[in-house]
């Protein structure tokens, strides 16, 4: 992304968010690596002590500096004794580059409105929204959009009548099953459950990752298929691609880790097909109310044609070869008109956004 921003129009800061939640002015830009080198990048350096340097805090209000720089490695000494330099610096515009927990739920766009600062892609409620997988199934059939079946089971209730659960999961939904947590991000803690067993082994483990868990019918001979989307209130979507896992499904090991899963743009799918999943991904990102980007991703069954909308992806893998990016090249708009566009549609979304009322005085 920042190897491919004008720089005649734009300068860019890249902040560093730790797995420790701390922010901080990155040494150097971030290189663009496959999935699986970040992985391992991530691994090694949460083996390293904590790195000294440029702090960064976000100022929560609005003021004319977004966000405060603490340098304690600078020499300098500051009032109370402590050696530490403290500059302030104004943003135009924060584009989030984030996955998952306190990325993509919602809780750092509320941090964004409080400082009142404009932002790429989606506010707070759509950001939770399509991070909560049970309540966005709750929207989108809402909405008359086709979900497959379903059913939420909550960590206190599997605690304690795990065997009644089991029992009415089996008589409700047809093995197999797909268990998630229903509030994570890329893949993690989803399994693919083909008896009792293994339900309860799956819900096990999405158990460790959130206190609620959805558990999902399988779609026959399911074809993945996704359709990127792009605009604010008149949004367009892009020609949908498919994912031909190189596993039973795509899981967090054949997207990051295992490089044989395949990728197909445009899909290989008749033109009635495409304008449906077309139609579909701009209903789905309106029901959620979403802004900027998001990935819509459909099951489509071999079987019988049918097609279900699996999730929306607020904050798309974002890198030249993800498939959103991907989506939007084979559909005339190449990497850097659409970072243009996305900032632009920042822009214009906190413009509007700042002629609102907030209260009566």
């Amino acid at each position: 992304m920042f190897a491919n921003l004008d720089r005649n129009r734009y300068e860019p800061v890249p902040i560093r968010i730790e797995k420790d939640g701390r922010w901080g002015i990155a040494e150097r830009p971030p290189a663009t690596m496959s999935a699986g080198e970040v992985i391992e990048q991530a691994r090694l350096e949460a083996a390293r002590p904590p790195r000294a340097g440029r702090e960064v805090h976000l100022v929560a209000h609005p003021s004319a500096e977004t966000i405060l720089s603490i340098d304690r490695s600078s020499g300098a000494l500051s009032d109370d004794g402590s050696r530490a330099l403290v500059t302030g610096l104004n943003l135009d515009v924060i584009f989030p580059v984030l996955h998952g927990p306190y990325g993509e739920d919602g809780t750092i766009q509320g941090l964004l409105e409080l400082a009142n600062v404009p932002y790429v892609g989606s506010g707070v409620l759509a950001s939770a929204v399509g991070m909560d997988k049970g309540m966005m199934k709750v929207v989108f059939a809402a909405h008359g959009l086709p979900v497959c079946g379903y059913t939420i089971v909550r960590a206190h209730e599997w605690d304690t009548r795990r065997e009644t659960i089991l029992a009415d999961l089996a008589r409700e939904l047809a093995f197999p099953m797909f268990v998630k947590p229903a509030n994570l991000g890329s893949s993690v803690g989803i399994s693919k459950a083909k008896d009792d067993a293994a339900l309860a082994e799956a819900i096990d483990l999405a158990r460790t990752f959130d206190r609620r868990i959805i558990v999902e019918a399988g779609v026959p001979e399911a074809r993945e298929i996704e359709c990127a989307v792009l605009g604010n209130d008149e949004p367009q979507a892009s020609v949908p691609g498919e994912v031909i896992p190189s596993r039973e499904f795509y899981d967090y090991e054949a997207k990051y880790i295992d490089s044989a899963s395949q990728t197909v743009v445009p899909a290989d799918l008749p033109p009635a097909t495409a304008d449906e999943i077309r139609r579909m991904a701009i209903e789905a990102f309106r029901a959620v109310d979403a802004a900027g980007m998001s990935r819509v991703d459909f099951l489509l069954s071999r079987r019988d044609g049918a097609i279900y909308v699996n999730e929306i992806n607020t904050i798309p893998g974002f890198t030249t070869i993800s498939m959103y990016s991907k989506m939007w090249e084979a559909s005339g708009v190449p990497y850097r008109e659409l970072l243009d566009r996305l900032i632009a549609l920042a822009l214009e979304r906190h413009q509007a956004r700042q002629q609102l009322r907030t209260s009566l005085t």
